[in-house]
């Protein structure tokens, strides 16, 4: 990941259909089938730039980007992060989502450059503004420790829920309210999140296509020796916190927040 070359187009950092296969551990063909059966969902300028003639030429003939492009190539498909992430959705498969994580936080969001001043009246400008800002930090640091004192419950749970970049399954997230899976999928059913069908549950459509689960296919053996699938769903990190603020709206709320009302 760190070997990767960054290239950008029109001051977006992207990746090329042969990039991104090779990435999420998949073939070029396999990208560019997806890209052409799910067209309606990738948008030019958001998710993918499509270059072609004189802005295929111009992306040529950087140095850097001259290898990333075929000799007798006509067009050219970059994916900008949107459109990387729609690709990790659709293959769907551990490699994919673990490397757009990484793509995520360390490819696509570029760290500011610092500026280095060029003058003696720059530099003294330089050190007020940092100056400034380090009393601002102070009076900030004293502020937000107050509310860290007040807020301490919330910011716990929060943690533990930040700190899961991967999915959680319904039985992780049950226990920290202290009920069984098969309890805390009856109250979301109960308050509209999600229905039961053939054994699984699904969200209703206001709450689908919010990002909030992933469900993948798990193939079983039954005891007769038959293989079938069933539907496995685990909840994203964008899903988790909607749950605690879904249920905190409506005074169910975490052991760990529970057990500090009742001490006050």
């Amino acid at each position: 990941m760190n070997d990767l070359t960054p290239i950008e187009n029109q001051g977006q950092r992207v990746l090329t259909t042969e990039q991104l296969a090779e990435l999420y551990g998949t073939t070029p063909d396999r990208i560019a089938d997806n890209f052409k059966k799910n067209r309606d969902k990738f948008i030019e300028g958001s998710h993918f730039f499509k270059l072609e003639g004189p802005a295929l030429k111009d992306f040529k003939d950087k140095g850097l980007n001259s290898p990333l492009v075929g000799k007798n190539a006509k067009s050219l498909i970059l994916y900008t992060k949107r459109g990387a992430a729609r690709h990790s959705k659709m293959l769907g498969t551990d490699q994919a989502w673990d490397v757009f994580d990484s793509l995520e936080e360390n490819y696509f969001n570029q760290q500011p450059k610092m500026l280095v001043p060029q003058s003696l009246p720059e530099a003294l400008r330089l050190a007020a503004d940092l100056a400034e800002q380090k009393d601002q930090e102070h009076s900030g640091r004293l502020i937000a420790e107050q509310q860290v004192q007040e807020l301490k419950p919330k910011a716990d749970y929060y943690d533990m829920i930040l700190a899961s970049k991967g999915l959680v399954t319904t039985t992780s997230i049950a226990k920290n309210y202290g009920v069984s899976a098969k309890r805390f999928n009856a109250i979301l059913h109960s308050w509209g999140v999600q229905y039961k069908q053939s054994g699984s549950w699904y969200l209703y459509s206001k709450y689908q296509g919010h990002g909030y689960t992933h469900t993948v296919p798990v193939p079983y053996v039954h005891s007769d020796g038959q293989v079938d699938i069933q539907p496995s769903t685990k909840w994203t990190q964008k899903g988790h916190k909607f749950i605690y603020e879904f249920l905190k709206a409506r005074g169910i709320l975490p052991v760990i927040e529970r057990e500090t009302e009742e001490a006050k």
